[in-house]
């Protein structure tokens, strides 16, 4: 069984649970066979790699879609529990398409299948959207000899992968609080984070896919509380606060303050370009101006793309750009076959913090410029309708564009409303260089979306 509304722009996501379920075992067996079609997956040689999240549910889907893959012909390399961004190191390192069961932050009766191409390289939206129509109408198939399915370990060689990037080595001892939110980092921090370099602190570590402390979304500040607590309980140097499946990391400095996601953006932006100057750097539609001022006064040159993964994740292909940062925490490295790791922006973090004698709100100072609101959202019937009256109300207050909603951009400031990729609501974010400037174009435009 298969709802279509599980297809999102950039992965499929949808309630597994409960009396009124969007998709069962029978549909990811489904999908697994459509997946071999339009990804044009050849038989005999070649695999798909396949990992799962700590969710109930993951086990029985992700082994129903391999069956699907394998009753197609094409063998499957089963990595078994992993962090997102550690499939998409699989995906890399073997040169194979991979395919994450996953509902990253959503609530526990959620699942999902974050798809990858060769080299951890996205699909496109036209390719779910096939996937969805095959799926829906997958016939057995006779006649064909199945693939066969292996197991493989990947988690130290991801690990050792990681620290070739980012030598922690000689770097101050730092004391660190993560917040695994039960969630996949409980998995991969021991592997990664393990070592005598940090005094690690953690929260929440055992996997268990209920998340009975907090919910798996670091967005929500009230999520980010318990780390927060715990920095200041322990006078710790900072914190790092991993989403669901891992590939997300929220930064919290020494004072228990949250560090926004695009001042991470511009840090890491300006460290890439030391040591290139001239790179590219991808940011998303609505992240902080502030990225855009760095990237330009050091050199580099700014490629804006629309939020998501995916088209990230292609932005960085098509320009070869060094990294990208969006304001949800995603952050994508070259080095890391352009796709998206939060342990990687982690160690970033980890080692300027580590070989300066400074505190990282001093080290993030000169990256944090303007007010922002951070994301509102908003249940709505019709979301273009909407945009439509923001606009008008905007008409001659500043420049206009469509890349990713509706943008209105003024000389120090700037609003974006626009449709989330994986649920029925309408997503505002304000930047402005004074909070007064801020906060009245956020309530005139929630007045807006909301009357």
């Amino acid at each position: 069984m298969i709802k279509r509304g599980i297809f999102k722009a950039n992965d499929i996501r949808g309630v597994t649970e409960g009396s009124d379920p969007e998709w069962d075992a029978a549909g990811a067996h489904a999908i697994g066979a459509a997946v071999v079609e339009v990804l044009s997956l050849s038989t005999g040689a070649g695999a798909l790699v396949v990992g799962r999240d700590m969710r109930t549910s993951s086990p029985p889907m992700a082994a129903a879609f391999i069956d699907g893959v394998l009753s197609r012909g094409v063998n499957v390399i089963d990595i078994g529990l992993s962090s997102t961004d550690q499939l998409w190191f699989a995906s890399g390192w073997l040169d194979l398409p991979g395919a994450m069961f996953t509902a990253s932050h959503n609530p526990s009766d959620y699942n999902g299948i974050k798809l990858c191409l060769a080299g951890a390289k996205p699909i496109t939206s036209a390719a779910l959207a096939e996937i969805a129509d095959r799926a829906s109408a997958m016939e057995s198939l006779s006649g064909v000899a199945p693939g066969q399915r292996s197991e493989q370990d990947l988690l130290p060689a991801y690990a050792d992968y990681l620290h070739s990037l980012v030598d922690l080595t000689g770097i101050r001892r730092l004391r660190v609080v993560a917040d695994a939110g039960n969630g996949m980092a409980g998995y991969t921090l021991p592997a990664v984070l393990g070592g005598d370099d940090l005094e690690l602190i953690g929260l929440f570590l055992d996997l268990d896919g209920s998340f009975p402390n907090h919910p798996p979304n670091p967005l929500e500040p009230e999520n980010l509380l318990d780390a927060q607590q715990a920095v200041r309980h322990h006078a710790a140097d900072l914190a790092l606060v991993f989403d669901g499946d891992a590939d997300r990391c929220f930064i919290i400095d020494e004072r228990g303050e949250v560090v926004s996601p695009s001042a991470i953006t511009a840090m890491i932006a300006s460290q890439e370009l030391a040591h290139e100057p001239g790179a590219t750097i991808v940011c998303n539609k609505i992240t902080s101006r502030t990225v855009s001022e760095v990237v330009s006064a050091e050199g580099g040159k700014i490629v804006v793309s629309r939020v998501g993964h995916t088209f990230v994740k292609a932005a960085m292909a098509e320009h070869n750009a060094i990294f990208g940062g969006e304001h949800s925490a995603h952050y994508y490295f070259r080095d890391f076959w352009g796709a998206d790791t939060g342990m990687l922006a982690a160690l970033h973090v980890l080692a300027a913090a580590g070989h300066s004698d400074r505190p990282l709100s001093e080290l993030v100072a000169r990256f944090e410029r303007y007010a922002a609101s951070g994301e509102i959202n908003t249940l709505v019937s019709d979301q273009q309708m909407i945009m439509d009256r923001v606009a008008a109300a905007f008409a001659d207050r500043g420049e206009q564009d469509r890349l990713d909603g509706l943008t209105v951009s003024g000389p120090d400031w700037w609003v974006n409303v626009r449709p989330s990729n994986t649920e029925p609501l309408l997503r505002l974010n304000v930047e402005a260089a004074s909070r007064e400037t801020m906060e009245a174009l956020r309530e005139e435009t929630l007045g807006l979306i909301r009357a």
